[in-house]
């Protein structure tokens, strides 16, 4: 069942050494306590403002819970790789360059003394990243803790929602799941849904992990997503996979199939469930507030209209919490901008255009596939969600990415019989050389 795939277990049972035909490498000597690390930042990056909950959590415990998470993470980690062994990257070196801007612009203190605070949490969460790069090996290791991580996530979820309906999905976000056990805002349990579902569906496709587990995992997400009537994890979960699964396409005939079915199941439902469709795409909308995506649009207009300085406009007015006006701004782009400026900006892009680039020259590979839905998918919802520019579940989902892309190191050669040596040859004496045999 679902033990398959939270124990990386392939069908049919895993090879103690690593060495089946099309496993995934195994890392060597990874300790377990990389685990708890990756799982400490995710916690750090599941926030502390959101919706309310079954019980009333002060912010400041949840602040210091999330904080604490990712102190306890840098010291776990500092303390497994005490000599600081670190892979290059290119991924981290650039978010290791984010913090100029981000220091520059939030010095001046134009947001407040929390711009600091939020200086050093980046730093920290970056340096964790720069600990843990040692083990990053373009395995599929971090891809299951990973959906370990954000669906023990989804079963609190879940578990408010059986405790307490009305609390899960309350009026004032329009009947939509949100967290009653952790304030988790619909758009964050879209996220999370859409991440686990579409890393699953790959691992299934790769035969990684049994249909019953890999369906023990998908099933309940995707009610949870549709519950959710996130629009924008939807979109991306659904052209995620279909860029990740073309990359499949010419080396594995499941991908072939998958594919194939996917666009005739989604043809007949488009033109049998249209209205229905339609009517969940518009939450109860009107088309004109459809059209300026729920209000983003006006405070988009307003960020940009609003007099900037020179170096306002080049590093940024400083960390914030991403809104403007008291609004959220809901654009990672507009976001980076306001806080980091135009070289902020700048490094966010060349981002994404690395891991790209780095992911199309990579040989097709479930790795691969796998990095290049969660490349698409953050680059598809940095449109209307923030975070990019700060320690953020988009940034651990990147990182996780970058972990796929590392070039997998030579296998070393198989040790061979040593060469027997050639018998030494007999000094035959001249004059028997010279002697005719009668």
């Amino acid at each position: 069942m679902a033990g398959d795939l939270m124990r990386g277990g392939p069908p049919g049972g895993p090879d103690a050494a690593g060495t089946r035909p099309g496993a995934e490498p195994r890392p060597a000597g990874t300790p377990k306590a990389v685990w708890i690390v990756w799982a400490l930042l995710g916690l750090n990056t599941l926030g502390s403002a959101g919706a309310k909950t079954i019980v009333t959590l002060p912010r400041s415990l949840i602040q210091m819970a999330t904080m604490g998470a990712l102190v306890a993470a840098f010291a776990l980690a500092l303390l497994l790789n005490l000599h600081l062994r670190v892979r290059a990257s290119a991924f981290v070196f650039l978010l290791t360059l984010l913090l100029v801007p981000s220091v520059i612009s939030s010095v001046h203190l134009g947001v407040g003394p929390g711009a600091l605070f939020r200086c050093t949490r980046l730093a920290l969460f970056v340096g964790t990243l720069w600990l843990l790069s040692r083990w990053w090996d373009g395995g599929l290791t971090f891809v299951r803790h990973h959906i370990r991580m954000y669906f023990a996530v989804l079963v609190s979820v879940a578990a408010g929602l059986a405790i307490s309906p009305g609390t899960a999905m309350p009026e004032y976000y329009g009947g939509r799941l949100v967290g009653a056990l952790w304030p988790l805002t619909p758009p964050q349990i879209g996220q999370y849904s859409a991440v686990i579902i579409g890393l699953t569906v790959l691992l299934l496709l790769g035969r990684r992990t049994t249909g019953a587990g890999a369906a023990v995992v998908i099933v309940p997400t995707l009610v949870l997503l549709a519950m959710t009537h996130t629009r924008t994890a939807t979109v991306g979960l659904l052209v995620g996979l279909v860029l990740a699964i073309g990359s499949l396409i010419l080396t594995s005939a499941a991908a072939r199939r998958f594919f194939a079915w996917t666009v005739l199941c989604a043809t007949v439902a488009a033109v049998a469930f249209s209205s229905a469709l339609r009517a969940w795409f518009l939450r109860g909308q009107s088309q004109e507030n459809f059209s300026n995506l729920t209000g983003r649009a006006k405070v988009w207009d307003a960020l940009l209209a609003a007099p900037r300085t020179t170096g306002e406009k080049v590093f940024g007015t400083g960390l914030g919490d991403k809104s403007f006006g008291g609004l959220p701004i809901d654009n990672s782009w507009l976001a980076v901008y306001n806080e980091q400026g135009l070289v902020g900006i700048a490094i966010v892009a060349a981002i994404l255009l690395v891991l790209g680039g780095v992911a199309l020259l990579r040989p097709p590979s479930l790795p691969r596939a796998c990095a290049i839905f969660l490349i698409s998918y953050v680059a598809i919802s940095s449109y209307t969600e923030a975070g990019l520019g700060d320690a953020s579940p988009y940034l651990l989902h990147l990182a996780l990415a970058a972990s796929l892309l590392v070039a997998p190191a030579p296998a070393p050669a198989a040790a061979g019989p040593l060469p027997t040596p050639a018998p030494p040859r007999r000094r035959v004496p001249r004059w028997a050389r010279d002697r005719k045999v009668t």
